[in-house]
C-alpha cells in the first residue's frame, strides 16, 4: 500500500493548475535572460545569445554525474547565468523523499522486457494522446512546426525516454535520466519566457491587476517576423490568452503529458492483452511519478493507481475537449505521425498498420481528434484485425501452459524494430545522446533481439520479418558530439 495516497483533485483545483508553472525553472530562466524589450526583438537581441548559450551548455550535461557540482563556464557565460544554472542544478537533482528505489528498478525492467513494443506503444499510443489537448497541440504546432519535423521530434522524445528508463537512469551518477530531465524542464520554462515575454509571476499578476477588462491577460500576436525566423522568435510572437488558456506548459498539461508516458502505456498493454500484474503498474506510474518530481510537477496531481490514472485522464481530456482552438492544429500533427511511421514499414499492405493501432489503442474519440478517421484498404484493415483476433485466440490458449507466450508481442515488436531502425536507431541520424549513452542504448537494442519469452523457432520467424542476429546498429560510431545547440529545442509534449 501507498505511503503517500494521491487524492482525487477537485476541477476547481485543476482549474487553478492552469495559472500555475513551475517557479524554479521560471526564475532560473528569468535570471538568465532579464526583462524583454517592447516589441519583437532584434536578431541580435542578447536574449537570443543567452539561450544559444544555454544550449550549448546543456552539451555538458551528459551524466548524472556529470551535473553534480558543475559549473558554467566558456563564451558567452555571464556570472548571473553561472549562479542560476548552479543553484537550478543543486535544487533539481534531488529525488524527492518518497521514491522508490524498488520500484524504479522493476519499472526498468519491464521497460528492458517490452523492448520493441515499449516504441510502438509510444508512438501509437502515448504522443497521439499528448495531441488531445488542443492547447498542447497549439503550442507544438508554433515550436517549429511539428509537421515538417516530425522525425526530429520523435527522435528527440526517444533521446528522454530512453536514458530514463534505463537501468540506473534515475538513481546511478552513470545513468543519464536525470540530467535529461533537468534539460527538459528548462526548456519548458524558455518556451513560457518566449510566449509570456517574461515571466509566468508576472503575467498571472498582470491578469488579476486587470480583473472585469475586456482583453485582460490577452498578449497580441506581433506583426514583423524575418522571413527566416528563428523558432524562438516565433514563439515570442506567437500571443496568447492567459485569461482563456492560462500559462503555456501549465502544471495541468505537464500533468496530462506524464500521465500519457506512464497510465497511457500502460492501458495500452492491457488493450492488447498483455496487461501487467497490479503491483508491476504501480511500479511504472511510480517511476514516471519520479520523472514528473524532476519535471517540477505538483505531487497532487499525480496517480498511483490505474483507476486513478482513468478518472484524471477522462477529466482533463473532457476539459481540453471542450475549449477548441481555431484553426485546430491536432489533425495536421496526428496525420505527421502517422505517415512518418508507414513510411518506415517496408511491406505497402502494413502500412496504414499505425493508424489502425492508434485508433484501437487511443479509441474513436482520440482518431476523431486527430483526423484518423479515413478509411483504409480493405486489405489492410482485414489483415489487421484479423491476425489481431487471431493472436488474441492462439494467446489465451497457449497461455495456459505458457504464461508468458504472446503473438501480440511478437507481432508489435516486428512493427517496432522497423521503426526503431529506420528512424529512432538510424546510423544517418542518430539520437542525439552522448557517445557512452548511445552505447548503453545500443546494448539495450541488442538484448531487444530476440524475445526470450517465447520459443526459438517464433523468435526465427520474427528474424525472417526483421533482421538475422542482432538488432544492435552501432549507433555511437555515427553519432556527432551530442550538444543541444546544434538542435532546435524540443517541446513539452515532445519530450515531457
Amino acid at each position: 500500500m501507498s505511503t503517500h495516497p494521491t487524492p482525487a483533485i477537485s476541477d476547481a483545483d485543476l482549474a487553478s493548475m492552469q495559472q500555475h508553472a513551475d517557479p524554479l525553472a521560471d526564475k532560473t530562466i528569468a535570471d538568465i535572460l532579464g526583462p524583454w524589450p517592447p516589441g519583437l526583438p532584434p536578431e541580435n537581441a542578447p536574449q537570443w545569445a543567452q539561450i544559444k548559450t544555454v544550449n550549448r551548455l546543456f552539451g555538458e550535461w551528459t551524466t548524472n554525474a556529470s551535473i553534480q557540482g558543475w559549473t558554467a563556464t566558456g563564451d558567452g557565460v555571464n556570472e548571473e547565468m553561472a549562479k542560476a544554472l548552479q543553484d537550478y542544478l543543486a535544487q533539481g537533482q534531488v529525488l524527492p523523499a518518497w521514491a522508490d528505489a524498488h520500484k524504479i528498478e522493476r519499472a526498468e525492467k519491464i521497460f528492458f522486457d517490452h523492448g520493441a513494443l515499449s516504441c510502438i506503444l509510444l508512438f501509437c499510443a502515448s504522443l497521439p494522446e499528448c495531441y488531445v489537448i488542443p492547447d498542447l497541440s497549439s503550442v507544438l504546432h508554433t515550436a517549429g512546426q511539428l509537421e515538417e519535423h516530425t522525425e526530429y521530434r520523435i527522435r528527440s522524445t526517444a533521446a528522454m525516454i530512453f536514458p530514463v528508463m534505463m537501468h540506473g537512469g534515475l538513481t546511478r551518477g552513470d545513468g543519464a535520466g536525470v540530467a535529461q530531465i533537468l534539460k527538459v524542464r528548462l526548456i519548458h520554462a524558455t518556451i513560457r519566457n518566449l510566449i509570456l515575454r517574461g515571466t509566468p509571476e508576472a503575467a498571472v499578476q498582470h491578469l488579476q491587476a486587470q480583473q472585469g477588462i475586456v482583453g485582460a491577460g490577452l498578449l497580441g500576436k506581433l506583426p514583423g517576423l524575418p522571413p527566416r525566423h528563428s523558432m524562438y522568435q516565433a514563439l515570442f510572437a506567437r500571443g496568447w490568452d492567459v485569461a482563456g488558456d492560462g500559462l503555456p506548459c501549465n502544471q495541468e498539461e505537464l500533468a496530462y503529458t506524464l500521465l500519457t508516458f506512464g497510465y497511457v502505456f500502460l492501458r495500452s498493454m492491457r488493450r492488447l492483452g498483455i496487461g501487467l500484474p497490479r503491483h508491476d503498474e504501480e511500479a511504472y506510474l511510480h517511476a514516471w511519478n519520479v520523472v514528473g518530481h524532476i519535471l517540477g510537477i505538483e505531487r497532487g496531481l499525480m496517480v498511483e493507481t490505474m483507476d486513478q490514472g482513468e478518472e484524471l485522464m477522462a477529466r482533463m481530456q473532457a476539459r481540453g475537449r471542450a475549449e477548441p482552438v481555431t484553426p485546430d492544429p491536432r489533425p495536421g500533427l496526428g496525420q505527421a505521425l502517422m505517415a512518418t511511421m508507414a513510411n518506415s514499414i517496408p511491406w505497402n499492405i502494413a502500412k496504414p498498420m499505425p493508424q489502425l493501432m492508434t485508433r484501437f489503442l487511443c479509441g474513436k474519440a482520440t482518431a476523431g481528434d486527430l483526423g484518423l478517421t479515413q478509411p483504409v484498404p480493405w486489405s489492410s484493415a482485414l489483415l489487421f484485425w484479423g491476425v489481431l483476433l487471431v493472436a488474441r485466440v492462439i494467446d489465451w490458449v497457449l497461455r495456459l501452459v505458457l504464461p508468458r507466450f504472446s503473438i501480440v508481442r511478437t507481432l508489435t515488436r516486428i512493427l517496432g524494430y522497423h521503426f526503431m531502425s529506420r528512424v529512432l536507431m538510424s546510423q544517418t541520424r542518430p539520437l542525439q545522446l552522448p557517445s557512452e549513452l548511445l552505447n548503453q542504448v545500443d546494448g539495450v537494442v541488442h538484448n531487444w533481439s530476440d524475445d526470450p519469452h517465447v520459443p526459438k523457432w517464433i523468435n526465427r520467424i520474427e528474424d525472417r520479418l526483421t533482421t538475422q542476429g542482432t538488432w544492435s546498429l552501432k549507433l555511437a560510431a555515427s553519432a556527432r558530439p551530442a550538444t543541444a545547440a546544434s538542435q532546435p529545442a524540443a517541446t513539452a509534449q515532445e519530450t515531457a
